[in-house]
């Protein structure tokens, strides 16, 4: 998912997170999370959402979809599948993760805590 990835590293770089430690793993999340949601979230003609907040203290990543059920992770991929590693990895990955129910589908997010950086200002969040 590259473009996903490429907003994940632009919303870094605008946040002052851009050489941030747990970048990678933020955006690999967002990947993952990305892709579970066209592959499993998203009815024929929809598409999703992908949200980043930042808020001084943690990245929150949400992905919205309007697919119908909630997901569940796995208790383990078989090594030989390509996928089915998604919610595991967002799970060993970020500091908090879950799913939140809305009207038409759900939210997977994770959130991921940052250094505070100074001179962030809620208009840049």
């Amino acid at each position: 998912m590259p473009a996903a990835r490429r907003f994940a590293g632009q919303s870094l770089r605008c946040w002052g997170l851009a050489g941030w430690v747990r970048a990678d793993d933020m955006s690999l999340c967002v990947s993952e999370l990305a892709t579970n949601a066209l592959l499993h979230g998203v009815p024929p003609g929809r598409g999703f959402l992908l949200r980043l907040r930042y808020d001084g203290e943690a990245v929150r990543v949400e992905v919205h979809d309007s697919g119908p059920g909630l997901p569940t992770a796995a208790g383990q991929a078989d090594t030989v599948d390509e996928g089915g590693r998604g919610l595991l990895l967002g799970g060993a990955l970020a500091d908090k993760w879950g799913v939140t129910e809305r009207q038409l589908g759900k939210v997977v997010w994770a959130e991921f805590e940052t250094p505070v950086v100074a001179g962030v200002t809620a208009a840049r969040r």
